[in-house]
């Protein structure tokens, strides 16, 4: 077991440790090598990362080869890929025993990205399997390939889903940075709840080819990070266009960067009765620490309220169960050594219950049962509705008053965020009860630099993030 005290070189974030070894204070390979030590000796308890990259010390010693001037943004940074994302010549298996076989050949766009800018891919990162689109009742953090993932602050506390083990692995520092994925709250969730940070951007902001989908409409990969400056550092790397993803084609990519004093004279919206009823103590404590360091920074603070009708407190399903039939079979289609389609994974699954369906498959189901051409008029008609509920009658009319940012306790505004694809961040707030606590901020379309600067300067004055202790 590994000493109370880590080493030193886990204690520094993204941007701190780039500098270093962009200067050659460390090496990218013994960065590499401290960081695998570390993620060998916690991950048969903690069952964040499903693959460990065997060739990670060597692409560590071919960074190290380069001279300063070549030198990416990224160099010798270790980072964990959640499984749900295509990384050459390492298994994506979105979770499923279905596709441990399956071992893309190219790296996603936005892998490939980071690569370029010299991360070092540790590995995968487990999830609550198919992204947590499987079923329902499915324990967040747990697939059949990687097991049950464990919150590094507490036996029995939850990890969030679905992106899991990219929230856990960050905060037990198995790596200095994670990519997860969201369509619903699944970078937002494990994020809080492990007490980092987490980014869902603007739809669109980074590509989504080479990413098993849930949905078009909704889904991005995202940075999981130790602060906020690493979640603009390794956003600015992943975002971009990409020729096969339309919602990336949209928008340009807005500045990332993050001016000091960026709160004082803002607008901040709080939604302190949000859908979903009364705040727990936990979510009133997390509201009252954001609020009172929002009012020191110089921000103003109006409640604020949504239109009731928008009733997006919980996570309505519809779109996503149409989409996810048409989303999935376009990349199964592309698998070589596994399921092909959607129906294929629902009969492999049922071929062995006990060991590929845990929890059933009653959302699966639900999407073969569609046409899966998105020709339906109730897709249409869901869809339409989405929008209006979360843009038209939901967050536009809040922004319209000229709030720069809503300000949201816990985790009840990713619902309604998610469906106008509108970009959120989680920023930790201390323990409650020994447990993580949050508060998000989610601002309108594209506005993702302005979101990240006003939680950077937050982030700071709550101080920062919180590790828990090693195990004795």
């Amino acid at each position: 077991m590994l000493p109370l005290t880590p080493d030193p070189v886990l204690d520094l974030d993204a941007a701190a440790l780039s500098a270093a070894t962009r200067r050659g204070d460390l090496t990218a390979l013994e960065v590499t090598r401290t960081y695998l030590t570390r993620l060998r000796a916690h991950n048969p308890r903690l069952r964040a990362v499903i693959t460990v990259n065997e060739g990670a010390e060597a692409d560590a010693e071919r960074l190290d080869a380069l001279p300063p001037e070549r030198r990416g943004p990224l160099h010798g940074l270790p980072l964990l890929i959640k499984d749900n994302i295509d990384v050459a010549g390492l298994p994506t298996t979105a979770g499923s025993l279905l596709m441990t076989r399956h071992v893309p050949r190219q790296d996603a766009p936005l892998v490939a990205r980071l690569r370029a800018a010299g991360a070092v891919i540790l590995g995968k990162a487990n999830l609550t399997e198919w992204a947590n689109f499987m079923t329902l009742g499915m324990t967040n953090g747990y697939s059949g390939a990687g097991g049950q993932t464990a919150n590094p602050w507490g036996e029995g506390i939850d990890t969030g889903g679905s992106s899991s083990g990219s929230g856990v692995a960050v905060a037990a520092r198995l790596c200095v940075a994670a990519v997860g994925t969201e369509t619903s709250g699944s970078i937002l969730s494990p994020a809080q709840q492990s007490g980092v940070i987490g980014l869902k951007p603007t739809v669109g902001l980074i590509p989504r080819t080479g990413v098993v989908p849930i949905s078009h409409s909704q889904d991005t990969a995202g940075p999981i990070t130790r602060s906020v400056r690493d979640a603009a550092l390794l956003a600015g790397v992943m975002a971009g266009p990409d020729g096969a993803d339309e919602a990336s084609r949209r928008f340009p990519v807005p500045g990332l960067a993050l001016p000091e004093g960026a709160l004082s004279g803002t607008q901040i919206g709080v939604m302190r009765e949000p859908p979903g009823g009364p705040l727990s103590p936990a979510e009133e404590a997390a509201l009252a620490r954001a609020e009172a360091a929002l009012t020191e920074a110089g921000a103003t603070l109006r409640d604020v309220t949504l239109d009731t009708a928008t009733d997006l407190g919980g996570w309505r399903l519809e779109v996503l169960v149409y989409e996810f039939k048409h989303d999935l079979n376009a990349y199964l289609a592309g698998v070589q050594d596994g399921p092909r389609s959607l129906a294929e994974v629902i009969a492999g699954n049922d071929e062995d219950p006990e060991r590929f369906q845990r929890y059933g498959q009653t959302l699966l189901h639900a999407a073969e049962g569609t046409r899966g051409d998105l020709s339906e008029r109730a897709y249409r008609e869901a869809r339409a509705r989405d929008l209006e509920l979360s843009r038209t009658r939901g967050l536009d009319p809040l922004f319209a008053q000229g709030l720069d940012a809503l300000l949201w306790p816990g985790l009840r505004g990713y619902a309604v965020g998610a469906k106008a694809g509108y970009p959120s961040v989680t920023v930790p707030t201390g323990l409650h009860g020994g447990a993580p606590t949050g508060v998000l901020l989610t601002g309108p379309a594209a506005s993702d630099g302005r979101v990240l600067a006003l939680a950077a300067e937050l982030n700071l004055r709550l101080g920062g993030v919180q590790f828990p202790p090693d195990p004795s």
